[in-house]
């Protein structure tokens, strides 16, 4: 099996993906919908992008169907025999009368939470093979090598008729008609295709340099085939493949259609950092990989450090202070990405560009440039409930800052003591609170300007046109996206 790599090229057929659906499973999101009639529950096509979300390692439902009782199957992630602090199988199941009548269990792990992946779950209990009944494709490759904890796979039977599948039970995306077992990530493009056994390349096809890339699909769903692709923000359970076949949303709001997706990748920040200078990010990480969050235990600090990597050009982001108490601390900007997990503490040992504030119960002190500790004037403290706007001039090696889209102090790293530079070195960005108080913070790379739905959509994109920003983009700055980083 090949790596599995993002898809940060759009198709040379000009076919595009501008939107997904963001599952907070904090939220119970899910999509429901029983058919009026049964399809053709012996033959049948599923196929998604997605891209992960927590780390979790119990189960993250993309797609089920069945009964509450002991007759569904489902296709999930990150639970199952051989799942690892941040790894995760993909598992395809149907299970009946209190077992499993056949599980697939992939042996490969999904641990990379910047990657979108496209997969393809093909059942036809017609084929006379039983090894073809039901076939697994990830990024165009058919998967073959299933869990060894996994007893060899009991294929569907001939006269399998699918029990549930495309049948009138429940048909549910992003949570498990069992119980309660909410999907974490996004999902984009869901396609179901009743009464036919197609593989991956209906769906995507591989381009020049061999990436794995969405192309849109030209044939027809079937009786209880559907498309669900977010398009429409006030209805997500849309379905845009002509049948009619909408599913109702519940725990999905309209800030939940965001723009990272399969033909244009945000960055967001990743779970499963662990510098050795506290525990790993699974305790701040939350909100989909865009917020962090401090117990405020007075232990262990909270971090979260971007999935992208940048070295010149101009950058901007921003981030919005949801709770941010007088007796806390908070640094932003930039870590080394040769430091980002080996620093042993705080202070220029770190190499962090950025800002910090030092707070304390009554008062605030002064902001520095964090790097260098030097003295910024001019600043003030923001307090909760602001939008701070981070723009990074990699090449000119420049750091401006916005509040509530209005200006707020800037840093010529040239001019400051010891200097710093900042292109040809690869940084992530960095967020970082202090251990004193509960304090929550929503970052947006581009794909939500309501910061999870905390404030109106700003509509603002960069000068190439990307992304989706509170507030004005400085001139020249872009979205940290696929689009503006290249392939």
């Amino acid at each position: 099996m090949p790596l599995i790599i993002p898809s940060n090229s759009q198709s040379a057929t000009g076919y595009t993906i501008d939107q997904s659906i963001r599952f907070n499973s904090s939220d119970n999101p899910a999509m429901s919908k029983t058919f009026s009639g049964a399809g053709t529950n012996k033959t049948w096509t599923f196929s998604c992008w997605f891209k992960r979300g927590g780390k979790e390692e119990t189960r993250n439902m993309i797609f089920s169907a069945g009964s509450a009782g002991n007759s569904f199957g489902g296709l999930e992630i990150g639970h199952g025999a051989g799942t690892s602090y941040g790894r995760a199988p993909l598992i395809f199941y149907n299970y009946t009368g209190g077992g499993y009548d056949w599980r697939l269990q992939t042996s490969m792990a999904f641990a990379d939470f910047s990657a979108w992946y496209h997969v393809t779950v093909v059942c036809d209990t017609t084929n006379a093979v039983a090894s073809e009944r039901a076939r697994i494709y990830i990024n165009g490759v058919r998967i073959t090598d299933f869990s060894s904890s996994i007893s060899a796979p009991s294929f569907p039977s001939l006269d399998f008729a699918g029990n549930h599948w495309m049948g009138t039970t429940e048909h549910d995306i992003g949570t498990s008609i069992y119980t309660t077992q909410n999907f974490d990530g996004y999902l984009a493009e869901i396609h179901n295709i009743d009464g036919q056994a197609l593989d991956c390349n209906s769906f995507a096809e591989f381009n020049d340099s061999g990436i794995w890339i969405p192309k849109e699909y030209s044939g027809s769903y079937g009786t209880n085939g559907f498309k669900i692709d977010g398009r429409d923000s006030s209805d997500l359970g849309d379905d845009e493949s002509g049948n009619g076949n909408d599913f109702t949303t519940s725990g999905l709001a309209a800030h939940d259609q965001v723009f990272d997706a399969p033909t244009n990748n945000f960055c967001v920040l990743n779970p499963i950092s662990k510098p050795s200078y506290g525990s790993y990010m699974d305790r701040n990480v939350t909100g989909v990989n865009l917020q962090v969050t401090e117990n405020g235990d007075g232990v262990v600090q909270s971090y979260g450090y971007g999935t992208f990597a940048i070295s010149s050009g101009k950058w901007y982001y921003e981030f919005y202070t949801n709770t941010y108490p007088a007796a806390n601390a908070i640094a932003f900007g930039w870590i080394e990405l040769e430091n980002a997990m080996t620093a042993t503490d705080s202070g220029s040992s770190w190499k962090t560009p950025g800002m910090n504030q030092r707070h304390t119960s009554s008062s605030y002190s002064s902001w520095t440039w964090g790097l260098n500790n030097q003295t910024a004037t001019g600043l003030s403290e923001f307090g909760q409930g602001v939008v701070i706007g981070v723009t990074t001039d990699f090449d000119n090696n420049t750091f401006t800052l916005t509040k509530n889209g209005s200006a707020y102090g800037s840093v010529d790293f040239d001019s400051v003591s010891p200097t710093y530079t900042l292109s040809g070195v690869e940084h992530l960005p960095l967020l970082f609170f202090g251990a004193d108080g509960a304090s929550l913070a929503t970052l947006n790379f581009g794909q939500d300007s309501t910061f999870n739905g905390a404030l109106s959509a700003g509509g603002n994109a960069d000068g190439n046109g990307h992304g989706n920003f509170k507030y004005a983009v400085p001139s020249g700055a872009l979205a940290i996206c696929s689009r503006n980083l290249g392939s």
